[in-house]
């Protein structure tokens, strides 16, 4: 059992405080309350009202996770928001510290960073953020040259294989192989599925993906977010700028930042302005006429990583008829199963609502039945 002494004492709100996550404020801060805040899979979010030593109020953001990959998630947000900030200051909320402490028997992970009132509706502006996602990819460089990432970082609640690689095919197949891996421990083996894979990974990703380091090409390992989608971005409510956060970065072929925009569960992403917009700043890399081959094979990842979170989600399927479409094109092995095109969302153009967004509905509906009972 948690010992009392090891929670901040009288303060206001539904969230207790450890001292441990103190230690991370300037000393001397004051804590006037710790409310929940906001909708999460995976954790438990809160939003910190302080004093800080000088008088001045100041809020904070506080996540907590337990069990699989909670380390990693808290101190992977941490080490990004940290490099996304030192790249393009004032992109993400800023990084306060990352740590631990034990909860009875539950060993809890937690981030700290910058609270912000961010309105999640609005879509960004398609100019200004184009430009700072450039700038993060264009200034962001490897301190090693390899592609790679110095700790762990997670999407949702699964760990990316981050170790440092100079070949960028042999990097994005470490971190594929990671979620059809953890796909199939959630949803079971698909012998289909399973030779897809397969093939994608021995035959497919070597040329797709092998060709930009050869015959003269090279690319250089860029910072990328690693989940930049609708849900992880917001407009600062007083400042009006685009904030984005829950980052699992590594340094990666810049393009992989785009696999989700493709996603069918895209609604802003989706229009052609903001990837026209970035390819002003950063054009394709040749082959140039394989950059829609290789966005589909960069979707997989997101895909394989929601089909993974969430069981029995239409993810997989959608995964695999693009598996299908990339091994008939570059790679044909007459033992798999044929590309269906009425199943391709970049032709059907289908709409496929994210599990975190019927959460997010699901909530605000609670709250809205919850202030209409107490009117």
């Amino acid at each position: 059992m948690t010992e009392l002494s090891e929670w901040e004492p009288g303060i206001n709100g539904d969230f207790n405080v450890n001292k441990a996550i103190v230690r991370h404020m300037p000393n001397g801060t004051k804590i006037i309350s710790a409310e929940s805040c906001g909708v999460s899979a995976w954790t438990k979010t809160a939003k910190i009202s302080v004093v800080l030593p000088n008088g001045s109020s100041k809020r904070y953001f506080l996540k907590c996770a337990t069990g699989r990959g909670a380390r990693s998630l808290t101190e992977g947000e941490y080490c990004s928001a940290s490099a996304i900030n030192e790249v393009v200051p004032g992109f993400a909320p800023r990084a306060a510290g990352w740590g631990d402490y034990h909860d009875g028997e539950s060993h809890v992970y937690f981030f700290l960073g910058d609270y912000h009132d961010m309105d999640l509706s609005a879509a960004p502006e398609p100019a200004n953020f184009t430009t700072q996602v450039a700038e993060l990819h264009s200034k962001g460089k490897s301190p090693t040259g390899l592609f790679g990432f110095a700790v762990p970082t997670v999407l949702g609640i699964f760990e990316r294989t981050v170790k440092w690689e100079q070949s960028w095919a042999t990097c994005f197949i470490n971190q594929l192989q990671d979620v059809i891996k953890y796909d199939n421990e959630t949803n079971g083996s698909w012998p289909e599925y399973d030779a897809a894979c397969k093939q994608l990974v021995d035959a497919v990703i070597p040329r797709l993906l092998g060709v930009l380091q050869s015959d003269g090409r090279n690319i250089e390992p860029s910072l990328i977010h690693g989940d930049l989608w609708e849900q992880n971005i917001g407009m600062d409510m007083e400042t009006g700028e685009t904030i984005v956060f829950d980052p699992g970065s590594t340094y990666a072929h810049n393009e992989m930042e785009f696999g989700t925009w493709r996603c069918s569960w895209a609604f802003h992403f989706n229009s052609p302005i903001y990837m026209r917009l970035y390819q002003r700043h950063i054009e394709p890399s040749e082959p140039a006429n394989e950059w829609d081959d290789r966005n589909r094979l960069y979707s997989l990842h997101p895909y394989l990583n929601d089909s993974a979170g969430h069981p029995g989600s239409i993810s997989r399927s959608i995964a695999y008829n693009d598996m299908l479409f990339l091994c008939e094109k570059y790679a044909p092995l007459e033992s798999l199963e044929k590309y269906d095109p009425e199943k391709d969302v970049s032709v059907t153009h289908a709409y496929v609502q994210h599990s975190t967004h019927i959460m997010r509905d699901a909530h605000m509906n609670h709250l809205s039945e919850s202030l209409a009972l107490d009117g």
